[in-house]
């Protein structure tokens, strides 16, 4: 069998805690990364990277964000929408007023703008958690959202409260704006994507992460054995915020290019990439990309089954998505709350030790 570590011994600490310890595995991930980088973009075209790619890329950001937050720290939000907002129209006033920046700087002051604004909307943690938070978070979203439409400075004055994104390049390929290549756009969020897993991967192995979990496991016994809750927690919402900042300002700039705060960055977005951590798995960087490639992929397949191969009515096929989706939490949360990244260790697991039984 090809998965099986037999032969794999460590020498030294370092080699047996890195991030992949079994070298199947490690090439497995730089052969997935060189295919990425190295292949799709020279065969990606517009439909695969507006209907699947990009979309994709973009909300694995956003779900490792949440999932730092709700899955490694246990803080339940539903102002994802909100804050995805927030790095949006910080992007669009950075784009705007500073003309002369890199794209990249835009997007990434956007990410801390966004942290800056997501610990402030975290300090209420520190007295209230479970279904109390999740109001409050709540109550941030509706807020966020009324904010950017009464307040017409962040629209720069438009007279239709829309913002549109300036063509900007990057090494002189625009990536932003009505000229962009499908290429360009895959490339820039591929790139954030990456760097982001890296971070959330080694933040979360680290002596942070552990804090965070104690911090989701059990609070006082945390704060007991010398834990700071103020910390742990302000230091969840930063991050998470920094990184759904980051997807808000891609979702805008990169992805759509015009957006207007309440159809862009309803509810309905907080929903969805909270649906996707619970489906891919909560406490998990890889389920983060599961339940976001899960769900992206999901509209598309019932469009060419229900649509355009059996002819069923656009609205029902709607309908249909919802169902299954609510049929896959019920599911996940009694049966598998791990999610997809679950499963997924289970079937390596059982790869590894077959024929034998497990």
């Amino acid at each position: 069998m090809l998965y099986r570590e037999a032969g794999d011994f460590k020498t030294s600490y370092e080699e047996d805690s890195q991030t992949f310890p079994i070298a199947f595995d490690r090439y497995r991930y730089w052969v997935v990364l060189a295919f990425a980088f190295l292949v799709v973009p020279f065969i990606i075209n517009d439909y695969w990277a507006n209907a699947i790619v990009v979309p994709f890329l973009i909300y694995a950001i956003a779900a490792i964000g949440l999932n730092i937050l709700t899955g490694y720290c246990g803080q339940v939000s539903l102002g994802t929408g909100g804050f995805m907002a927030v790095g949006a129209y910080a992007c669009y006033k950075l784009m705007t007023s500073f003309p002369d920046v890199s794209i990249v700087i835009h997007i990434i002051l956007a990410g801390g703008i966004t942290a800056a604004v997501g610990a402030a909307f975290g300090l209420p943690s520190l007295r209230i958690k479970g279904f109390y938070l999740a109001v409050a978070t709540l109550a941030a979203q509706f807020f966020l959202v009324w904010l950017f439409n009464k307040v017409s400075w962040f629209y720069n004055y438009s007279a239709s409260g829309q913002i549109n994104a300036p063509e900007r390049t990057v090494f002189g390929v625009p990536v932003t704006g009505p000229n962009t290549e499908a290429w360009a756009q895959y490339l820039i969020c591929l790139v954030f994507v990456t760097v982001c897993a890296i971070v959330a991967r080694n933040l979360t192995r680290g002596s942070l992460g552990r804090t965070w979990m104690s911090i989701r496991d059990m609070d006082i016994a945390a704060e007991i054995i010398g834990v700071n809750p103020l910390k742990a927690k302000l230091t969840a919402f930063a991050v998470s915020s920094f990184f759904i900042g980051i997807a808000g300002a891609l979702f805008f700039a990169v992805y759509l290019g015009a957006v207007e705060v309440g159809e862009a960055f309803g509810i309905q977005k907080s929903f969805l990439v909270l649906f996707m951590i619970i489906i891919g798995g909560l406490g998990s960087i890889f389920g983060s990309f599961a339940g976001a490639a899960f769900l992206v992929v999901l509209p598309v397949v019932l469009k060419v089954i229900g649509v355009d191969l059996l002819g069923w009515p656009t609205d029902l096929v709607a309908h249909f998505q919802l169902v299954i989706v609510g049929a896959l939490i019920m599911f996940f949360l009694i049966k598998e709350p791990h999610g997809l990244a679950q499963l997924w260790r289970l079937a390596k697991e059982k790869l590894r030790l077959w024929p034998f039984p497990y």
